[in-house]
């Protein structure tokens, strides 16, 4: 196996995971993108950053990026190379909307692209290296697909995605300050009582019929009572703002492991003036293509 080109550009979507009741499987892909440009040389590697993360990422070849294309490189068997990248960053870092994820996915696309054999490094295998990097596949799998996906772990990641009903939109609210996906995690109980469990598998079956087919189920779809009020304490003003929207009919989540905090649906002017401010209002469309090679 050889490098076919020595340069390309890949871009990969933000995601929300969970999406309330679908803990670490469900995930959704939205129209805010990380655009990395990759090029192979003979020197050091050199990560170039503008956007979200410019100043506070690694620049050489512990930047996740850059760690990620070496897998998928070693994983189809490709010569390593010296690296330069030109990472031009939307996508929110520290809020829950998948930006580590996004940048595991850029980094295998990207070393795809560079090989130029799409059978070498499908799919299937970008799943399972992004989820050895991640833990789970809930945010690599819309990341990388596009639209809405549920992936579940067997003796390997799996996901399969899932078409979103057109009626479905999504708004996205982001805080100020950040919150760390493994503090977070920290917060989450080691048990839940069956009752709980019980609840959350109806209501993440209901959630794919809703997306899909019955948009009018999804205030229903998206309660959930294994995690959002859990991590309360970690992220106090987020929990408060989803159960405030959902008082007023509107289907809101945490998104992934917050603290953004996601609504399927649109939610006004009047509640976008209320929440200025202390919120930044995003309005992305879903994404349905996922991660894509925009050149080589």
């Amino acid at each position: 196996m050889r490098l076919l080109y020595d340069q390309a550009s890949v871009r990969v979507p933000a995601t929300s995971a969970n999406l309330g009741p679908g803990f670490d499987a469900f995930g959704l892909a939205h129209r805010i993108h990380d655009v990395v440009h990759v090029r192979a040389t003979t020197g050091a590697t050199a990560v170039e950053v503008t956007g979200e993360g410019a100043g506070e990422v690694p620049d050489g070849e512990t930047h996740l990026v850059v760690r990620a294309l070496r897998a998928g490189l070693e994983y189809a068997g490709a010569p390593q190379a010296g690296l330069h990248l030109r990472c031009v960053n939307a996508i929110p870092h520290g809020r829950g909307m998948g930006s580590s994820a996004g940048a595991v996915v850029a980094g295998l696309v990207a070393a795809r692209a560079l090989i130029g054999d799409p059978d070498a490094l499908a799919d299937g295998a970008v799943l399972e290296l992004a989820t050895e990097f991640e833990g789970h596949p809930d945010n690599a799998a819309p990341a990388l697909l596009g639209g809405a996906t549920i992936a579940w772990m067997g003796p390997e990641a799996r996901a399969a995605r899932i078409e979103v009903h057109p009626e479905i939109a999504a708004t996205v609210l982001i805080p100020t300050e950040r919150l760390a996906t493994h503090r977070a995690r920290a917060a989450l109980p080691r048990t839940v009582a069956h009752a709980d469990a019980a609840f959350n598998a109806g209501r993440a079956g209901l959630l794919t019929l809703a997306l899909t087919s019955r948009p009018d189920l999804i205030m229903a779809a998206t309660e959930d009572r294994l995690h959002q009020d859990h991590r309360a304490d970690a992220m106090m003003a987020s929990v408060a703002l989803v159960h405030r929207l959902r008082e007023r009919g509107l289907p809101a989540v945490i998104s992934g492991a917050g603290p953004s905090v996601l609504v399927l649906a649109d939610v006004g002017p009047e509640l976008e003036a209320e929440l200025a401010g202390r919120w930044r209002v995003l309005h992305p469309r879903i994404d349905r293509d996922g991660a894509q090679i925009l050149a080589r």
